[in-house]
């Protein structure tokens, strides 16, 4: 894959998808759980700071979002298939929201690698909104990918490592088990 991001190192064979679809603490459980997926790294992208924190983001101040970097084997899943699942798994007709999630680092928004996946991901919100599928507009942003800064370690493949923390056991558990019965083909055994 050619991306317009140098801050994305990709190995032969490997693609990458930036989206975020509010706490990515849920966007990266349900992403690890796709046969093809090889990793997805929790961060922030599109604001204005320089090397934010958690903290700095909370503030809802950096401009930054909550977003997951998804690098993927393009032969087992594509990136058609990963925008199918991202819009199955989260809102994407609520503004800088998601649940009780509230503040514009939670939006819904694509940040496109190259103009292939730009135009994948607009002709497949096209066809969202045609279908009228949400019954609501679909207020999913799209922007060119920017700086992507890698959050802090403990927020690394949170789900897995705090299955019992209180936000994850009652807001991730429904969004894998709708993934589960919209995409059971597509899950890893």
């Amino acid at each position: 894959m050619t991306t317009n991001n140098p801050n994305i190192d990709l190995q032969p064979g490997e693609d990458a998808a930036v989206f975020a679809g509010g706490c990515f603490w849920c966007t990266e459980a349900v992403f690890l759980a796709l046969k093809g997926v090889k990793k997805v790294i929790s961060g922030y992208i599109g604001g204005k700071t320089i090397n934010p924190t958690y903290k700095d983001i909370c503030t809802g101040e950096t401009g930054h979002a909550e977003a997951i970097l998804i690098i993927f084997d393009p032969e087992q899943i594509t990136f058609g298939e990963l925008l199918e699942v991202f819009f199955a798994t989260h809102d994407p007709t609520t503004i800088n929201r998601q649940g009780n999630d509230v503040g514009t680092q939670y939006r819904s928004e694509i940040f496109y690698l190259n103009e292939e996946q730009k135009i994948e991901a607009q002709d497949y919100i096209a066809l969202l909104t045609q279908e009228n599928t949400f019954g609501k507009k679909v207020v999913t942003k799209m922007s060119p990918a920017t700086t992507f800064y890698e959050a802090e370690d403990y927020h690394q493949n949170y789900f897995d490592r705090n299955p019992t923390q209180g936000y994850c056991s009652f807001v991730i558990p429904p969004k894998i088990e709708k993934l589960k019965q919209k995409f059971p083909e597509k899950l890893k055994s």
